[in-house]
């Protein structure tokens, strides 16, 4: 019989991970509400109500294949995580008793707005792994809806306001089974399909197609989904075989399963195979967070030490409203302030590819850099500001097989071998648009573009948040 639990104590090697696929892009540099790129929110992982998702490209269920080898009576033990968006408002103080909404409220340290805040939520079982054959089984589940008041004191100890947290309702279920496939070894393919089945709808009454519409309902939903959802699976006698790379005995089999919204890696210890992470996000087996990282940050899109360095050069001004916008968000701010310099000298940069081939007992590193002719010094520096040719990303051109390529140059993407990035499948042979001509130090050429037909491309240009391409990876369109 299926039974609730508490988390699995198999979990903790994998958890680590799996809180930086919980908080990926929670909160972007420079970590305020009013930051261009922080006004669309939860981008991976959102299972939406199914009112809601077919209608605008986004889903309201994701389904995990992946195949095991339990041994004797054993029993799956699952771990579903998501964040749960609550909506927070802001109210003032009034001189006359009571409270007056309000955009900001400006306090010594730091200033309150308006902001979606994540709060995580769980749904554990454990199940025999015998129960999952056949009907398998069938776990509803509800988080009610809620509201919650902060007040929030001033300097002078007098309540200067309060924050009001609003919570909707979200329902879902949690579907298991498992079959046993034909073969010389005992082996079960195992599917979880992890859905929302709120019955909320958009709001009717209102003209179709527009972007604001759109826009509205979007937020109206996104407290009703499942955010950032994934699944944590793990066996107490077995293992699992990888999906990404597994026994030749089992590669038809494994291609097989199918994986939607979701992908599912061994985790946990290295050496292991009974745990899984199933992601939203595209991970190889066994991750692991890097050793030099000082503590989470949540921007999708740098490393921990431009981060910290450039969250450290925040005005006074910005830090206050950092503080103000999130929890975690303040936590990232007093982390960047107090990073003492042998911590952030760690983050530099590691080799490991290296450590591998030398291993511990490798050839002695240089801890002193030798004086006169020992050391290279070029007759020029590297890049010399008052020589260096001024480029203009907006105006620049390049010839790509014998024509111009510039801003508004229509293309044809091609990635080249050299990628490794599982996006580029779904890009080659797509149309885009050059935004950009962008050079960088060593003297290579990139186009910065936005893909034809892409719903965010107009966010993606208000944003910088470009795709990069070198003019060797792309055709010029013969209507451009």
């Amino acid at each position: 019989m299926a039974t609730t639990a508490t988390a699995a104590p198999r979990f903790a090697a994998a958890r680590q991970v799996a809180d930086a696929v919980l908080l990926e892009g929670y909160v972007l540099y420079p970590y305020r509400a009013s930051a261009a790129k922080n006004r669309l929110r939860w981008q991976f992982g959102v299972l939406v109500p199914p009112a809601w998702g077919p209608a605008h490209g986004e889903h309201a269920c994701q389904r995990t294949e992946v195949l095991m080898e339990p041994k004797g009576d054993a029993t799956l033990a699952l771990e579903l995580r998501f964040l749960h968006a609550q909506r927070r408002t802001v109210q003032r103080a009034l001189d006359g008793g009571g409270f007056a909404e309000v955009d900001e409220l400006h306090l010594a340290d730091r200033v309150l707005v308006p902001w979606d805040e994540g709060t995580e939520e769980h749904v554990e079982l454990t199940v025999p792994v015998a129960e999952l054959t056949g009907d398998g089984v069938t776990v509803p589940f509800t988080r009610p809806a809620r509201d919650d008041i902060e007040t929030v004191v001033g300097d002078d100890g007098r309540t200067a306001g309060r924050l009001v947290r609003r919570t909707e309702e979200i329902e879902g279920v949690l579907r298991l089974s498992a079959v046993e496939l034909d073969g010389a070894y005992r082996v079960f393919r195992l599917t979880a399909v992890v859905e929302n089945t709120s019955p909320w709808t958009p709001g009717a009454g209102v003209a179709a197609g527009s972007d604001a519409v759109v826009a509205a309902d979007r937020e109206a939903a996104l407290p009703r989904s499942l955010v950032a959802a994934h699944l944590l699976l793990g066996l107490d006698s077995g293992s699992f075989l990888s999906m990404t790379d597994p026994p030749e005995w089992a590669r038809e089999a494994v291609a097989a399963c199918e994986n939607l919204h979701t992908w599912p890696v061994l985790a946990g210890e290295a050496g292991r195979a009974d745990v899984v992470l199933s992601s939203p996000i595209i991970l190889e087996d066994h991750p692991a967070i890097a050793p030099e990282s000082a503590g989470a940050m949540y921007d999708a899109t740098e490393i921990d030490e431009i981060l910290a360095l450039r969250t450290a050069a925040l005005t006074d001004q910005e830090k206050r409203e950092a503080r103000g916008t999130d929890a975690r968000a303040a936590a990232v701010i007093d982390l960047a302030d107090s990073l003492p310099p042998e911590v952030l000298e760690r983050l530099h940069g590691a080799v490991r590819s290296l450590r591998e081939v030398t291993g511990p007992d490798g050839p002695e590193q240089i801890t002193e850099i030798p004086d006169g002719e020992a050391v290279f010094r070029p007759d020029t520096p590297w890049w010399d500001p008052a020589g260096a040719d001024t480029a203009d990303p907006a105006r620049d051109r390049i010839t790509v097989d014998g024509a111009p390529v510039g801003p508004g140059s229509r293309v044809l993407l091609r990635p080249g071998p050299r990628r490794t990035d599982a996006q580029d499948l779904f890009l080659h042979g797509r149309a885009a648009l050059v935004e950009a001509v962008l050079h960088d130090v060593d003297g290579g050429v990139h186009l910065a573009v936005t893909v034809e037909d892409d719903p965010g491309a107009d966010i993606r240009r208000e944003q910088g948040r470009f795709l990069y391409f070198q003019p060797d990876e792309v055709t010029l369109l013969e209507d451009a």
